[in-house]
């Protein structure tokens, strides 16, 4: 089982990122996946769900109108596109997926099967 975030990097504010996630050795639209964020010195929060089927999606409050999730279960891969970033937007971003019903979604990260390593986003003010 594989989880591997990749496409962050340093970008100005205001500027825009596109992180993927690419999921091997499960079934994959069996499972929601969230992108998680952590800051130094802050908790890991949940930044956006997509359930399995795709048809269910949720936002933090933070990145509402900013970010858009969604999923190609073709290609085992999730995408967040993050636009008109903020320096608060900066962390590791972590994906993970959970086995819930097809159109479940949540922010928690208690029910989460699997985890991959996290990309780092910096952005510059």
């Amino acid at each position: 089982v594989q989880l591997q975030a990749s496409g962050g990097g340093l970008v100005q504010a205001g500027g825009s990122l596109k992180l993927s996630c690419a999921a091997s050795g499960f079934t994959f639209d069996w499972y929601a996946v969230v992108w998680f964020r952590q800051a130094p010195g802050k908790e890991r929060e949940g930044v956006s769900c997509v359930s399995g089927s795709a048809g269910s999606t949720l936002y933090a409050d933070s990145v509402k109108g900013r970010v858009t999730i969604s999923r190609d279960n073709a290609k085992n891969t999730v995408y967040l596109q993050m636009n008109s970033l903020k320096p608060e937007d900066a962390g590791v971003y972590y994906c993970a997926a959970g086995a819930y019903s097809s159109d479940y979604c949540t922010l928690g990260y208690y029910g989460m099967d699997y985890w991959g390593k996290g990309t780092q986003v910096t952005v510059s003010s």
